[in-house]
C-alpha cells in the first residue's frame, strides 16, 4: 500500500529541484532563496518550455515545506567548463558585452551522470567520452577527463540535434526569411521551431521515433545529424575512447544505437548487435576488440541531483 504523499513530504530532509537555464551566473547546485528563485524566473526568455514549470515547482514545494532547505540543481551548470572557443559564438563585441550571448548547453545533470555510471562500468574514467543523451530533447556532449568541453546545445536548447518537436540546428538567415519575407510573427516561427518541426515536422506524426520507421526521411535526417555531431564532439576531443548512450531513445530504440553506430566505424565505434539488441538496463554494447567502447546508461538526473544537494549542504 502507498504511503500518503503528505507523510513523505514531512520526512524530507532537503529538496532538489531541476532547473534547465541557470543562465551565465549559476553555475552551480545553489540554495534557493528569494534571489535565486528571481533569478531562475529572469531567465525564462532562454528556456521558455522548462522554465515557468521549474519555478512552478520551487514555488508549490515550498508553500508545502517552508522550512526545508532546497536547492536547484542546474542543467547548464556542468557545462560551465566550456573553453572559450566552445562556448563564444561569433557575434559583434558589442552584443557580447551587452548581453550574455554564449553557448550554456543543457541536460547537464545527466551527462554528468552518464560519466559517472560508466566510469563505474567501465572501471575507470575514460579521457575522451562522448555522452549522448536522446530523448525528447537531445543534446550530445564531449567530455575530456571528466569535464565538458564542447556540446550541440547552445544559448538556448533549440540548437543542435533534431528532437522530437524542436528544429535543431539551423541557418539563422532562413529564421530570418521566415519573418522578413514570408511574414510569420516571431511568435509564430517560435511555436513552428518548437513545438511543430523536428521528427514531427518531418513525419507529420507525434515526433516519437517508436512509430517512425527506419526507413523514412524523418529517420534518415535524425541519424544523418546524429552521426555528424558525434564526430564533430570527437574532433574536439581529438579521439573517442567511450560512446555512451541515454535518455530515452538512447535506453530503449537500438534500431537508432546500431544506425549511429554504423556510420562511426571510422572512429573506432563498433557494437555487437545481439548484446545491442538484447540490452536492458546499464551495460557495454561494443563488439569486441573495438578501439572505442560503447555503453547504454538509464538517465538518472534525480540521483545526480541528490548527490548534489547532499554535496552542497553538506
Amino acid at each position: 500500500m502507498l504511503e500518503p504523499l503528505a507523510a513523505v513530504l514531512q520526512r524530507a530532509g532537503a529538496v532538489g529541484h531541476r532547473v534547465v537555464h541557470g543562465g551565465p551566473d549559476l553555475r552551480e547546485a545553489t540554495v534557493l532563496d528569494a534571489g535565486v528563485v528571481a533569478q531562475i524566473e529572469a531567465l525564462t526568455p532562454l528556456a521558455r518550455l522548462h522554465q515557468p514549470r521549474a519555478v512552478a515547482g520551487i514555488r508549490a514545494v515550498e508553500a508545502a515545506l517552508p522550512h526545508v532547505p532546497a536547492v536547484a540543481c542546474f542543467d547548464t551548470a556542468f557545462h560551465a567548463t566550456l573553453p572559450p572557443a566552445a562556448a563564444t559564438y561569433a557575434l559583434p563585441q558589442d552584443w557580447r558585452r551587452r548581453w550574455p550571448l554564449r553557448r550554456f548547453g543543457f541536460h547537464g545533470l545527466s551527462h554528468q551522470y552518464a560519466v559517472r555510471r560508466a566510469t563505474e562500468l567501465l572501471g575507470r574514467l575514460p579521457p575522451r567520452m562522448v555522452a549522448c543523451h536522446l530523448g525528447a530533447g537531445a543534446s550530445l556532449c564531449a567530455v575530456l577527463d571528466g569535464r565538458s568541453v564542447d556540446t550541440t546545445m547552445g544559448f538556448t536548447p533549440l540548437e543542435g540535434l533534431v528532437m522530437n518537436t524542436r528544429s535543431g540546428s539551423l541557418d539563422p538567415g532562413l529564421v530570418l526569411w521566415l519573418i522578413e519575407e514570408a511574414g510569420l510573427a516571431p511568435a509564430e516561427v517560435t511555436d513552428g521551431l518548437e513545438r511543430r518541426s523536428g521528427l514531427s515536422g518531418l513525419s507529420g506524426t507525434s515526433g516519437d521515433l517508436r512509430g517512425i520507421g527506419a526507413g523514412t526521411l524523418a529517420f534518415a535526417v535524425y541519424i544523418h545529424r546524429l552521426r555528424r555531431e558525434v564526430a564533430a564532439m570527437v574532433a574536439a576531443l581529438g579521439g573517442l575512447d567511450a560512446l555512451v548512450f541515454t535518455g530515452g531513445v538512447g535506453e530503449h530504440q537500438p534500431a537508432v544505437r546500431a544506425a549511429a553506430a554504423a556510420g562511426l566505424g571510422f572512429l573506432g565505434v563498433a557494437i555487437d548487435d545481439e548484446q545491442n539488441a538484447a540490452m536492458t538496463g546499464d551495460g557495454e554494447i561494443g563488439a569486441a576488440g573495438a578501439p572505442a567502447r560503447t555503453l547504454v546508461v538509464t538517465a538518472r538526473e534525480d540521483l545526480e541531483i541528490s548527490r548534489q544537494v547532499r554535496e552542497r549542504l553538506a
